[in-house]
């Protein structure tokens, strides 16, 4: 049983993965300042012995009075309208909440772990994307504050790595999608489904004809879960390769939920990848991972979960 002080825990990720380590018999105390966190999201977990939630922000330092076996950051604002409305949050994140997280890491001699993101490949000249390949990014451009924190928070976990002052892991997150989403998420899957359950257009943005690689979240914590407990100290993709275009995903939910809602287009924003999809090269080999999930099946657990089913 290991001691676990986990960021980032009421948001759709983060409750997930609380869930995965209390089911192999961990202990986790959980720590979110909310802003886009749920407490829906850690309901079922009010009566469990195992699971400690503390409301605070790491912006603003982090100290833990116990031991801890690992440091899991999840802390983030990931989504497009998240960000875009908290862009020095999410840079202040990424910078001073890693900061304060390796810190207490340090300080335990705990196993550091970074959630990172397929965004620090930018809008990619390569694909699929190894972890080799150093991205195409926009410093300074509107989706800047998220791919700019998670490229300095790996940074930064790095650093510590190769100085000696933490054991490190970090994993970079392809697309997701699951239960525990928000319906204001602004992501394609929940935006479509939310849509087409009500009737509404789906809104495309640009011509759809840009890709993405779409993980249910239990393979994704599956991925995070392997390498959090391994000895992979280097950047590792976690995600499902399998690549389809924007439009074929609308499309897809439109005949998955029965809607009957049509499907209109958007201007693109800005710097918005035409391509995602990555190389788990490394997982598959370093981490024996292996996504397990059909699309068709994450898609209707999905849908039930905005249904209300």
């Amino acid at each position: 049983m290991a001691d676990v002080l986990l960021t980032g825990v009421a948001g759709f990720l983060g409750s997930h993965f609380a869930d995965a380590l209390l089911a192999d018999g961990h202990r986790v105390v959980g720590v979110d300042n909310m802003i886009t966190g749920a407490a829906r999201n850690l309901g079922h977990l009010s009566t469990e012995p195992r699971f400690t939630f503390v409301a605070h922000d790491i912006n603003n330092g982090l100290e833990f009075a116990g031991p801890l076996d690992y440091v899991v950051n999840l802390a983030s604002l990931a989504s497009p309208v998240d960000y875009s409305e908290h862009p020095l949050e999410t840079l202040m994140v990424g910078a001073f909440g890693s900061r304060h997280c390796l810190e207490l890491a340090r300080e335990k001699k705990a196993v550091y772990f970074f959630s990172s993101t397929s965004e620090v490949y930018g809008d990619p000249l390569v694909s699929p994307q190894p972890e080799s390949y150093w991205g195409n990014v926009n410093p300074t451009g509107v989706r800047s504050c998220y791919d700019e924190s998670k490229r300095f928070g790996e940074a930064l976990t790095a650093a510590y790595g190769r100085a000696g002052l933490a054991d490190v892991r970090i994993a970079r997150i392809f697309n997701t999608f699951g239960p525990r989403m928000r319906t204001n998420d602004g992501r394609a899957v929940p935006n479509f489904i939310v849509q087409a359950l009500n009737g509404e257009p789906m809104t495309v943005y640009g011509d759809g004809s840009q890709t993405r690689s779409f993980c249910y979240v239990d393979d994704l914590i599956d991925g995070l879960m392997l390498l959090l407990f391994s000895d992979v100290t280097t950047p590792i993709n976690i995600g499902n390769p399998k690549e389809m275009t924007i439009l074929e995903m609308a499309r897809l939910i439109k005949k998955t939920t029965g809607s009957t809602s049509e499907i209109v287009f958007r201007p693109l924003p800005g710097d918005d990848p035409k391509q995602r999809r990555p190389d788990i090269t490394q997982a598959r080999q370093r981490l024996g991972y292996e996504p397990k999930w059909t699309l068709h099946e994450g898609l209707v657990k999905t849908i039930e979960f905005f249904s209300g089913k």
